[in-house]
């Protein structure tokens, strides 16, 4: 166990961290969990606050995950800086860092896979197989290694946190999982570690998915056939200069089930590609409700 003079303990190993929130359980503190890849940002900092807000003695891990990345996917050039890592959950108000080795995450003979069934099949399940399994089990994991009572997750991610909300779920793990708002710039645009692969001309088209998606959502909120309303939404990304729409698509909120029309609460979900860079956004849509 090691740390810097002020700020937040660093621990790698899960014998220190199970100490730790052991230590603060005796004290009678509440513990707050929130699992990240890195490269922090704004939409990290409202975790932190989330779970400092809650009360609780708030633990950040940083474990950029191998599994739930592609054999093509960005896995050795996703941005990793722990000092400046370090700062942010300094800032933030965070008590415990804990920045496992792989090793220490999947040790030599590890052959455990979690996977959450249809959940985890659409959407992003679609285009990046393997990767939800990945998520799943690593999630499981952490949540197992810190037993918090609440984890925290950024909603832009969204069906990444129905997959955990399922998992922690079906598993009688005894953690709360928390969605917490996205985070967007000042275009709109929702914050994400990846965000800093845009060069300044995909920037521009980046811009333009908040903005066709909220105009989507309007849309479809006044229950007009979707299929059309989609289709044109695709269109509008591409002559915005996305290079590839891999879905744009309306959902049920709770079952990803694609929906015809918006009778209900319903959620838009979007992946395109601006240049090089894959961006992933969702849209919450209320029926009747054309400002949505």
């Amino acid at each position: 166990m090691s740390g810097p003079v002020a700020g937040p303990v660093v621990i790698r190993d899960v014998a220190g961290l199970r100490a730790m929130v052991a230590g603060w359980r005796r004290e009678g503190a509440s513990v707050g969990l929130v699992p990240t890849m890195g490269a922090l940002h704004d939409g990290h900092y409202a975790l932190i606050a989330a779970s400092r807000a809650a009360g609780h003695r708030t633990i950040v891990t940083l474990f950029v995950n191998p599994t739930q990345f592609g054999p093509h996917e960005d896995f050795a050039a996703y941005p990793r800086d722990e000092a400046a890592d370090l700062r942010v959950i300094a800032d933030a108000g965070a008590a415990l860092l804990f920045a496992p080795p792989v090793e220490v995450v999947y040790p030599p003979g590890f052959s455990t896979t979690v996977t959450v069934g249809p959940l985890g099949e659409p959407l992003e399940g679609e285009f990046r197989p393997g990767h939800f399994a990945g998520v799943a089990t690593v999630v499981t994991k952490l949540l197992l290694m810190a037993l918090p009572d609440t984890a925290y997750f950024g909603e832009k991610d969204y069906q990444q946190l129905l997959v955990i909300r399922r998992l922690a779920r079906d598993l009688d793990i005894p953690v709360a999982i928390a969605g917490v708002p996205t985070v967007r710039e000042a275009d709109g645009l929702a914050l994400s570690s990846r965000n800093r692969y845009l060069g300044p001309a995909d920037r521009v088209v980046a811009a333009a998915l908040p903005r066709v998606m909220r105009e989507t959502a309007a849309a479809l909120a006044g229950g007009t056939p979707a299929a059309p309303l989609l289709a044109a939404g695709r269109a509008a990304l591409v002559a915005a200069g996305f290079s590839a729409v891999d879905y744009f698509a309306v959902v049920d909120p709770a079952t990803l089930q694609p929906l015809d029309r918006v009778e209900g609460p319903a959620r838009l979900l979007a992946a395109a590609h601006a240049g090089h860079t894959r961006l992933i956004d969702n849209w919450p849509i209320e029926p009747g409700r054309r400002g949505t």
